[in-house]
């Protein structure tokens, strides 16, 4: 098996983008590959994570038309780690055979999501209540890519913290790497990051794996704030969620969010539109509406322009508005 796990954790503390369901699809992975020019690879965060897809969607021939372009990648986005969801390890199985084929650097299971329709099906953070299942899932990918290093993202507990029996069990399977996020399902994300338990937890981990590769997620808003957190604390990587909102240039070391001009940030909006409409034409325009909320902000007539912005329907209509304000703040 070519685990690059190990070998990315040798270079010191890396970023990894987090998988988020209808925000880092391929349009805005290219994004930020273009505009983070100064990660470690080809631009962007050192790895980059797909959304999420369901495995028994994609086990299903008519499930695996409509879900395969969302596993879609440019070579600008590598390395890159599949990730995907399910309650069957059948389907975690048949899912994974397909996933290896595609090019993948590594499969990675979500067993943290707290999406009430995920949770309903038995996946997501709903595992972390039944460990059992999840380690017959973590086999069954296993057995559906051998090739493939496979990794795990999930939670300190669901309705409680309870890392300390949860994540022994799925550590017994081997897996090459771990994110924890450091809050429960119950917590989502309204609460302050645990960072207090992280010692804890890596403490905990080590006791069990001393080789898996282990990644931090919540509330990081800097690479220097990242990186800190990691040596200070022992993580290996950092996963990055809900800082890069708005924010591709986020994993360029070079710069920094507040150089970039209110100008700049409304050309690239209108690039990573565009960009949407032509690799993703199936998908409805109104997902890219939350990134014109984190786009436009922090800036004279921000309000006024978001509310004409959330009215349009294509990349042309706004477009013309904000070529219109960006005139008219000129003169």
């Amino acid at each position: 098996m070519n685990n690059f796990w190990q070998k990315i954790a040798k270079n010191g503390v890396f970023f990894c983008l987090a998988p988020m369901s209808d925000v880092t699809d391929i349009a805005f992975r290219q994004i930020i590959a273009k505009y983070s020019k100064h990660g470690t690879f080809n631009g962007g965060p050192d790895i980059f994570w797909t959304e999420f897809v369901s495995a028994d969607g994609i086990a299903s021939k008519e499930g695996r038309k409509k879900l395969l372009p969302i596993l879609k990648y440019s070579k600008k986005e590598k390395p890159i780690i599949a990730q995907i969801f399910g309650a069957k390890p059948e389907n975690i199985k048949t899912t994974c055979q397909i996933i290896s084929k595609l090019g993948f650097d590594g499969i990675d299971i979500n067993m943290g999501c707290p999406d009430r329709a995920v949770v309903k099906q038995g996946a997501g953070s709903a595992l972390i209540n039944t460990p059992k299942l999840a380690c017959e899932i973590i086999r069954a990918a296993k057995a559906g890519a051998p090739k493939l290093p496979i990794s795990v993202k999930t939670r300190i507990g669901f309705n409680h913290i309870q890392y300390k029996t949860w994540l022994p069990k799925i550590l017994k399977e081997n897996i090459s790497a771990l994110t924890i996020h450091l809050r429960t399902k119950k917590e989502m994300s309204n609460v302050p990051a645990h960072f207090e338990l992280a010692k804890d937890i890596v403490k905990n981990v080590r006791k069990y794996d001393k080789k898996v590769v282990l990644i931090v997620n919540g509330d990081i808003q800097s690479l220097e704030q990242g990186k800190k957190i990691a040596k200070n604390i022992g993580f290996d990587g950092v996963m990055i969620g809900r800082a890069i909102f708005g924010n591709p240039w986020f994993f360029d070391s070079k710069r920094k969010v507040e150089s970039i001009s209110m100008n700049e940030k409304l050309k690239v909006l209108v690039e990573h539109t565009k960009l949407y409409e032509k690799l993703l034409p199936h998908r409805n325009f109104a997902n890219m509406k939350k990134h014109f909320k984190a786009y436009v902000s922090g800036f004279d007539g921000a309000k006024e322009l978001r509310v004409k912005l959330m009215k349009t329907n294509h990349a042309k209509e706004m477009e013309s508005i904000i070529n219109s304000f960006l005139k008219k703040d000129l003169t």
